[in-house]
């Protein structure tokens, strides 16, 4: 499903190489004086890399997991390996804990399984670096990688980084009728995205029926529209609405009911507006009433 274009392939590739070799360098040109022994650049930067330059707009590549990600588990791997030793078990407790530690902090980064790793495995010339073997190498690398992906990928605004900066294109209309979407309307638009996109077909074909079904099913539990009720669509921030039902009529041949409806709540507020009653069926979402200073919903 992943059909990128050479552009898009070349700038992944430059960026991970120049990401690297700026990690690099600064970590030597910050501490010129460290022991050629001791590490200055850890070897999962290189998996953090790719998902920085390759899969900018990735969960996993944003800026909390990156970082995160990292020091929860270099954090870890040094404490495991400081009292559980540097054995097959004290790795397996790294690696391990590390996953569940990124779940609960929502930092979920892949590299940092190699990290905790690192912390164990390493030898001798990262044991003895102790605790502060999150702070050099693991936090001096993962910030400037974060600091080279946001200036690499700034230019472009299709790849812009950390990914609530990408262009986004505007939500459709909420009173228009959107056509059936089928698999080729799909693959078309990931490739007009031009954008490594971490799913595979299947599972893209399954969220979509999973959520077609779950519209239908919200559709079929819809409250009935009836004059002088007010309905809600129940969304969040700037989107969310009130609308309240002025009058039903049938106009056109053949005949068609249209809603005339009034904002009570919201953006517009106390503007009119107008649509078909089946485009009004799709927004409301649940008939509401006025308690006191909030809307509740209808019971």
């Amino acid at each position: 499903m992943n059909s990128l274009s050479l552009r898009e392939q070349l700038l992944s590739a430059l960026g991970g190489a120049a990401g690297i070799l700026a990690t690099a360098a600064l970590a030597l040109w910050l501490f010129p004086a460290l022991d050629p022994a001791l590490p200055w650049l850890i070897a999962s930067m290189g998996s953090s890399a790719v998902l920085l330059f390759a899969v900018p707009h990735g969960p996993l590549s944003q800026p909390w997991p990156l970082i995160g990600g990292h020091l929860v588990s270099a954090l870890i791997g040094v404490a495991c390996a400081r009292w559980l030793g540097t054995d097959l078990w004290s790795a397996a407790a790294a690696a391990g804990l590390s996953i569940g530690a990124m779940h609960v902090l929502r930092c979920l980064h892949p590299p940092g399984g190699a990290t905790a790793l690192t912390a164990v495995i390493g030898g001798p010339s990262v044991t003895t670096l102790g605790f502060s073997f999150v702070l050099l190498p693991v936090l001096v690398n993962a910030l400037t990688l974060l600091v080279l992906a946001v200036l690499w990928n700034a230019p472009w605004s299709w790849r812009r980084y950390p990914a609530r900066w990408a262009r986004r294109t505007p939500p459709p209309d909420p009173d228009s009728h959107p056509a059936p979407l089928e698999s080729r309307h799909l693959a078309a638009a990931l490739r007009s995205m031009d954008s490594f996109i971490d799913v595979t077909e299947a599972d893209l074909q399954r969220i979509y029926a999973l959520a077609t079904e779950e519209a239908q099913h919200a559709r079929s539990a819809a409250p009935p529209i009836v004059v002088g009720q007010a309905y809600s669509n129940a969304s969040f921030g700037s989107d969310w609405e009130v609308r309240q039902v002025l009058s039903l009529d049938e106009t056109g041949d053949p005949p068609m009911t249209q809603v005339r409806f009034r904002r009570l709540a919201g953006a517009g507020r106390r503007c009119e507006g107008e649509c078909d009653l089946e485009a009004f069926r799709h927004w409301a979402v649940q008939a509401v009433e006025r308690d006191e200073n909030s809307w509740r919903p209808v019971t």
